[in-house]
């Protein structure tokens, strides 16, 4: 039995989600406690309720402690298998942090695994669809994965009801080394809103254009949508962007919200992605924290640069480096972080 102290480093629900993760594909059971111990409202929210219990599904776990607000969880798997799968978050929890625990074992598994989840498809504090569909699955795919996704309803704070399938077919992962971004290739985005008025995702795309211009001297083609019907669920919308350069991905995006102006969304993303790319690195701050697992589980030397390690990716590679022979090492490298993973 692992015993892992939820309080460590950034002390959120990433650790958990992650840690159930890594406890399915290595077979360790674990013991959480102090769970998101450093948050308002400690204990498990719903979202990582699914999380938990769709891990668990994928490889037919016993766990205690699966409760809301529970601070304490034991994870006790068996074996990892293929199938189909359905979870309901219940709220707008995101889809995407449901994910982020289920996708490396998905991968893992050996079998074919498709999953439909039921929930917030792009929610505050959470990476939005569109960035996982076109920077995550991009990077990864770039290791070897074979994974699809399918947008099927978009759902919002706070109804929720957005439905995702993701299917992950068996494919051995190669390490990733990104020492350099190299040429950019294209500059896209995507500016959507539901249930409407079209002019927010207009003038979220006006000022992510006037933000990002510069690097290369380039325009963004961002795409506007306008969603509504079965389309989409409730009132929302977000802007993603993101860069394809000759080795990697880079991408940034905000998510819609009541008394944030439009305008201030896409000058957010649109300069986030700019200083990325000015920078010349290889990861953006949301995909290091997110890659880490995946480089582990690939084996052999990977390297990436990032402008600034979050707390949320430093307690990843701790993390990792309880389950797996893994082992992380960081450098500052003139005005960026490298990071290698061996």
């Amino acid at each position: 039995m692992l015993e892992i102290d939820g309080c460590h480093g950034e002390g959120g629900g990433q650790l958990v989600r992650t840690a159930v993760a890594l406890a399915a594909i290595t077979g360790t059971a674990a013991t959480i406690t102090n769970v998101r111990a450093k948050r308002a409202n400690p204990g498990l929210a719903a979202q990582h309720l699914t999380a938990v219990s769709a891990v668990a599904a994928l490889c037919d776990a016993d766990v205690e402690g699966l409760e809301l607000k529970a601070q304490r969880l034991v994870f006790r798997p068996r074996r990892l298998r293929g199938g189909a799968f359905q979870f309901d978050v219940g709220t707008a929890g995101s889809i995407t942090l449901v994910l982020q625990a289920l996708l490396p074992a998905m991968i893992h598994s050996g079998e074919r695994i498709s999953v439909h989840i039921v929930g917030g498809t792009d929610v505050r504090a959470a990476p939005a669809l569109d960035y996982f569909q076109h920077v995550l699955l991009a990077l990864i795919g770039k290791m070897g994965a074979r994974v699809r996704c399918e947008v099927q309803r978009r759902g919002y704070y706070p109804r929720g009801g957005g439905e995702v399938a993701v299917t992950a077919e068996p494919a051995p992962l190669h390490a990733l080394q990104l020492d350099r971004p190299g040429r950019i290739e294209m500059l896209l985005g995507s500016a959507h809103v539901a249930n409407l008025p079209a002019h927010i995702a207009e003038r979220m795309r006006g000022a992510a254009i006037a933000a990002l211009r510069g690097p290369g001297g380039a325009e963004p083609a961002i795409e506007t949508r306008v969603l509504g019907g079965e389309a989409a669920l409730g009132p929302g919308g977000a802007i993603v962007l993101w860069a394809e350069t000759e080795h990697t991905v880079l991408g940034s995006g905000r998510v819609a919200q009541r008394g944030v102006r439009a305008e201030q969304l896409g000058t957010e993303a649109g300069s986030e992605l700019a200083l990325d790319l000015r920078a010349g690195v290889t990861l953006d701050g949301h995909a290091s924290d997110q890659l880490p697992v995946y480089l582990a589980l690939a084996g052999g030397e990977s390297k990436f640069t990032t402008r600034v390690l979050s707390s949320h990716a430093s307690t990843t590679m701790w993390l990792i480096e309880q389950f797996l022979p893994a082992r992380f090492e960081t450098a500052i490298r003139g005005d960026a972080v490298a990071v290698r993973c061996a």
